[in-house]
């Protein structure tokens, strides 16, 4: 059966994979949710696709490209494939739906 919906709780229930900072929610040809919760800092480092963040719950500073961002709940926020980003000065709170799209190296 074809899922349409995917909530939050549920999302913030599934185990991260192994070797993996977030757990893989849906994927659909290029399209991959995940769910990430980072608990005290963010150790990111750049990745070779397009990715936008939704917050779900938190606020903070988001650092991408040199520009930090303040953010909150029901914000969205973009990292281009290859930049440097990363959740600084984050409440323990924070949640992010994170979705990866494109192809490696970005639509660019």
């Amino acid at each position: 059966m074809t899922r349409f919906a995917f909530p939050a709780a549920e999302a913030a229930a599934t185990p991260n994979e192994p070797g993996r900072l977030s757990a893989r929610i849906f994927a659909h040809g290029t399209f991959e949710a995940r769910w990430y919760a980072p608990e005290g800092s963010d150790p990111q480092t750049p990745h070779t696709r397009d990715e936008a963040y939704v917050v779900v719950s938190g606020r903070g500073t988001f650092f991408c490209a040199g520009t930090r961002t303040p953010f909150g709940p029901g914000d969205m926020l973009w990292a281009p494939a290859g930049a440097e980003h990363r959740f600084e000065d984050f409440t323990p709170d924070f949640a992010t739906w994170v979705i990866f799209y494109g192809p490696e190296g970005g639509e660019g």
